[in-house]
């Protein structure tokens, strides 16, 4: 039996997530907006055939939006977390071997299956009529070329949403390949593809015959596997578990510039939190804490300023508190009055183990009962933040919830119909 991967993906996935709850918009078009309603990061069929290309600016297309009858949604990432969650669960039914490569990617080891097919069928059905999101399903002996069967299936009706490429007659897979560009091949961005187009390199099909070792020494050893995997020779296996990160970041641009410091304060609070969240589910500890500000970096009437500072902890610490306190303390020492800042951050660094964290002989008793309640409170912190929604429970540095200056601008945000009880969607019978 050949080796099988299938790349299953769901079509125009923040989209599709948004007409889940507005079944009135499924023929409409309708637009996703990234971060603070700045570009377009999804867009149905029907906004496609309007000419809107993907990263265009909100800014630049609210016009012809409006005339058009375009409806825009502000990233709803609470609803499409819980969305892919789901789908990934459904998944995991079809084969114990699998890789979650994104929010809404998912490959399979299909190797041992008959009638593969068939099998790509059911999960689209059942993908369909459990959570409702539409999905193509990719096939193939190598993931680079799942990904680029899933494109066909996708892109070709014929296909019927599920696309066997290893199953194909050799002619039929050259001709499919001869009529994809070398830009869709998965790890080919554009300037690689003008580097390979002006070595003649401009179908899948080119870079499939092009000697491997000459554009391995030209380029990289990863063009090189890219080529042997189009081959049909497995060069990439599936990455079942998720790395620990090195660093943590977590920052955000703000909805209106913020000016003073009691309000950055509170935005750092609040990034600091939730990069100690993560760096908890991760079991790690954190060796350092960085924090930087910025101004905005196209406004000619506003002297630019960028400030970062990195403070070491004492002592590796995964309290939210603890590292609240040394990012608070390192924006009083970047902050400038008089700037209006638009993006801040912060940085958790020197990560290690929590089973590596070595004991203190001199730290006193008193310090030791205080630590151990400490990380009692950080769990109650994660447990309800995890049953209620993030940011349920939060230290009162980072301020209120709503209403801050800092606050992402959401102006076209959706209820979050699956995560919060008051934004449940009401059936009228």
């Amino acid at each position: 039996m050949t080796r099988a991967i299938a790349l299953v993906d769901v079509n125009n996935c923040y989209v599709s997530c948004e007409r889940l709850f507005r079944p009135d918009l499924a023929t409409r078009p309708v637009v996703v907006l990234s971060n603070n309603d700045g570009c377009v990061v999804s867009r149905s069929a029907e906004a496609k055939a309007l000419g809107i290309p993907m990263g265009a600016p909100w800014f630049k297309i609210r016009g012809l939006a409006s005339k058009q009858g375009v409806t825009a949604f502000s990233s709803n990432y609470a609803l499409y977390a819980d969305m892919s969650n789901r789908f990934m669960s459904i998944l995991a039914r079809f084969s114990p071997e699998r890789e979650a490569y994104s929010i809404d990617e998912c490959f399979l080891d299909l190797g041992g299956q008959a009638e593969r097919v068939a099998l790509g069928r059911r999960i689209r059905q059942t993908v369909q009529r459990e959570i409702g999101l539409p999905v193509c399903v990719g096939i193939a002996p190598t993931k680079t070329l799942a990904k680029l069967a899933n494109h066909l299936a996708k892109k070709q009706s014929a296909w019927g949403g599920v696309c066997d490429f290893g199953a194909l007659p050799e002619g039929r897979q050259e001709a499919l390949l001869r009529g994809i560009e070398v830009g869709e091949v998965w790890g080919v961005g554009w300037r690689l593809r003008e580097a390979l187009e002006r070595r003649g390199i401009r179908t899948v099909w080119d870079l499939r015959q092009a000697d491997a070792e000459t554009l391995r020494q030209r380029f990289s050893v990863i063009l090189e596997r890219t080529v042997r995997e189009l081959r049909g020779t497995p060069c990439l296996g599936l990455e079942q578990a998720v790395a620990d990160k090195q660093q943590i970041l977590s920052s955000r641009s703000f909805g209106r510039p913020v000016a003073s410091c009691e309000d950055l304060a509170a935005a750092v609070a609040a990034y600091a939190a939730r990069a100690a969240e993560k760096l908890r589910r991760q079991d790690s500890l954190a060796g350092a804490v960085g924090v930087y500000i910025r101004t905005y970096r196209h406004r000619e009437d506003e002297r630019p300023y960028y400030g970062q500072l990195v403070l070491p902890l004492a002592e590796a610490s995964d309290d939210s508190l603890e590292l609240i306190r040394v990012a608070r303390l390192a924006l009083q020492r970047i902050y400038r009055p008089g700037v209006r800042y638009a993006k801040a951050g912060v940085m958790l660094l020197g990560l290690v183990p929590r089973s590596g964290r070595q004991a203190d002989l001199f730290t006193p008793p008193e310090v030791v009962v205080r630590q151990q309640r400490r990380e009692g409170v950080m769990q109650v912190l994660d447990q309800v933040n995890r049953r209620w929604g993030g940011g349920t429970l939060g230290p009162g540095a980072a301020g209120l919830k709503h209403g801050v200056a800092w606050a992402m601008r959401r102006d076209h945000v959706s209820p979050a119909y699956t995560t919060a009880w008051r934004d449940l969607a009401r059936v009228k019978a």
